[in-house]
């Protein structure tokens, strides 16, 4: 069998030889009549553009495999043949190239219709890049995969047995031979050359090998869409990289799903390349997004306990576990949102309406897919009463138990801030934090905790 790289030689060759110089364009007075050619590829590229526009969002049955990358073309190539020559399942590659300075874009404007790519004038991170690759996919499942990896046989079909065996698994990953975790394994191999051997060995359909954890590491994530539709984008307050892999975790487990390791699909992993390669300030910016990490979450762990509590209870009060309705469960109410655009809206139990006024209250920035969980409502004036009953704080107001933690007490019910900064990102911190005792905190009717959203930098 050809080696890909070969067979990419001989398509570009091809192309080359089959290339023709367009027709210079004919200069035209403004009262000469085009001609039929001119009028044909004039209707003909208005009726593509329109079959484009009205097939944007229109899914096929297969995953996109979304690759971030940042001036590492060799490992990128490499990667990109991996794929070709080990995958037999539909797939989408798409490449979101963090303004590299190296052959990277001249690579991927060479590699054509092979793959769908984006370059970025400069680099937005991990997280920015993959979410503007995860805005231009069309699969109906979608993997997250470095460009310093080289995938093997079945390793696809494997995680997709994996992921597709029970409904409540969110995600899944590989086992590889560089990573951090229960994902990393030992290998026999010392050269790439008896790296593929292992694998097709290793990667031998075994659904007794697939083990449940609390975390999966980026480097390579399989997940539905509708898990995306509910859970979000990455959050791009995490820059460059790190730690935006385990905030996607607690948000995808705060859900109710569960994480799975497909110890039957190894891929080889050269390990954290793009990371290393920022030299010096790795540490500074594995400090700073972990203390992110911590500002946001505080104790995660604790809080994923308590959904869980509160999700049993539930059931035994109402007869059904309450189903995972998205990230919005965790928003409060009564507060100013906006999304890509300029109008504001206040979020008025389970539907936004566009605010008409000048906003007196601070105004979170939600994603496109945050947006669409709430329906549209009917207008509401800045003065309405329901908004300056939110501005005084006679509607809902912050309060901490004697131990330290926050709640946001509203109409007999209590939520749980998870952090600091969550109150802060939703404006909730806007009056006077009361201390309520432990009586008055187990009068209220608990209900789902309140967490940040998440930063988003850029939209597609």
């Amino acid at each position: 069998m050809k080696s890909m790289r070969s067979t990419l030689r001989q398509l570009r060759g091809s192309r080359r030889r089959s290339r023709r110089k367009a027709p210079r364009a004919v200069r035209r007075s403004s009262t000469t009549q085009p001609t039929r050619q001119e009028l044909g590829y004039g209707a003909g590229y208005e009726d593509g553009k329109r079959a484009g526009i009205e097939s944007f969002e229109t899914l096929f049955d297969g995953t996109s495999i979304i690759i971030p990358t940042y001036n590492q073309a060799k490992y990128l190539k490499s990667c990109v043949e991996s794929i070709s020559e080990h995958t037999d399942l539909p797939y989408e590659i798409i490449i979101v190239d963090n303004g590299s300075t190296d052959e990277t874009a001249e690579y991927l404007k060479q590699i054509g219709s092979q793959v769908r790519y984006r370059i970025l004038a400069d680099n937005h991170g991990f997280a920015g890049a993959v979410n503007i690759g995860l805005m231009m996919a069309k699969g109906t499942t979608l993997l997250l995969l470095n460009n310093d990896t080289l995938v093997t046989d079945n390793w696809l079909d494997n995680m997709l047995a994996c992921l597709n065996s029970e409904s409540k698994i969110g995600m899944v990953g590989p086992v590889t031979n560089y990573i951090s975790g229960d994902q990393q394994i030992d290998v026999p191999y010392t050269d790439i050359v008896d790296m593929y051997e292992f694998a097709r060995r290793n990667n031998e359909l075994n659904s007794a090998r697939w083990i449940r954890t609390d975390r999966l590491v980026g480097f390579c994530l399989l997940f539905r869409r509708e898990l995306l539709e509910k859970v979000g984008y990455l959050d791009e307050g995490f820059e460059v990289g790190n730690f935006e892999d385990d905030d996607y975790n607690i948000r995808v487990r705060l859900q109710g799903y569960s994480l799975v390791i497909a110890r039957d699909s190894f891929i080889h992993h050269f390990g954290s390349v793009s990371m290393k390669a920022t030299g010096q300030q790795f540490e500074s910016i594995n400090e700073r997004n972990m203390r992110f990490y911590m500002s946001k979450w505080g104790n995660p762990h604790e809080l994923i306990h308590l959904v869980n509590e509160w999700r049993i209870q539930r059931d035994e009060l109402f007869g059904t576990m309450p189903r995972a309705g998205g990230l919005t469960d965790f928003y409060p109410n009564h507060v100013l949102v906006k999304g890509v655009g300029e109008t504001i809206y206040w979020l008025d139990n389970g539907k936004r309406r566009p605010l008409t006024g000048n906003a007196m209250l601070p105004v979170a920035r939600l994603s496109q897919l945050d947006m669409r969980r709430y329906p549209i409502g009917e207008p509401i004036e800045a003065n309405d009463p329901a908004i300056l009953s939110a501005q005084s704080g006679a509607a809902g107001s912050l309060a901490a138990s004697a131990d330290g933690l926050r709640y946001w007490v509203e109409a007999g019910t209590k939520r749980r801030v998870a952090t600091q900064e969550a109150a802060e990102r939703w404006g909730l911190d806007r009056g006077q934090t009361r201390l309520m005792d432990d009586t008055e905190l187990s009068s209220l009717q608990d209900e789902l905790p309140i967490i940040a959203p998440v930063v988003l930098r850029q939209s597609l």
